[in-house]
């Protein structure tokens, strides 16, 4: 299988551009000001993160499913930190915060396959030897009745 994405950028570097996803499931603007300052629109590394929350949190409820339990819910974040390294910028890092509802199932256990998940999931695996790639993981309290 192979998935496809798009990105046209018009002008030299302050110009700007539009990134699609898929069959046009998300079409987003992006400027050199979206990217390195606080501009409107998105930029690359807000679609890197949130391609690695998305394969994170389906490779968790994978690997939990796989030792017995069942997931309500896996909510992740993926803050994606990026830093001028000599000449250009450069992903310098990735943290994943991780909350899930999963009746039955312990902090450390939870905590072990989330490791597991972050060590396995696609987006992680291509991302290998890049940015150093942290893990925050927690279960979410049950809700009152």
């Amino acid at each position: 299988m192979v998935r496809i994405s798009t990105a046209e950028w018009k002008g030299g570097l302050k110009g700007k551009g539009s990134m699609t996803v898929g069959k046009k499931v998300f079409t987003g603007e992006y400027s050199f000001s979206s990217r390195f300052e606080s501009g409107k629109g998105t930029n690359p590394e807000e679609l890197i993160g949130a391609a690695h929350a998305g394969c994170f949190s389906m490779a968790l409820a994978l690997a939990l499913e796989g030792a017995g339990f069942k997931p309500e819910s896996i909510r992740t974040t993926a803050r994606v930190s990026v830093e001028k390294v000599g000449e250009g910028f450069k992903i310098t890092a990735i943290d994943l915060e991780t909350e899930g509802r999963v009746p039955g199932i312990g902090e450390a256990t939870f905590a072990e396959k989330a490791e597991i998940a972050k060590k396995n999931c696609p987006v992680s695996v291509a991302l290998a030897g890049g940015p150093e790639i942290r893990l925050t993981s927690r279960l979410a309290t049950a809700k009152a009745a």
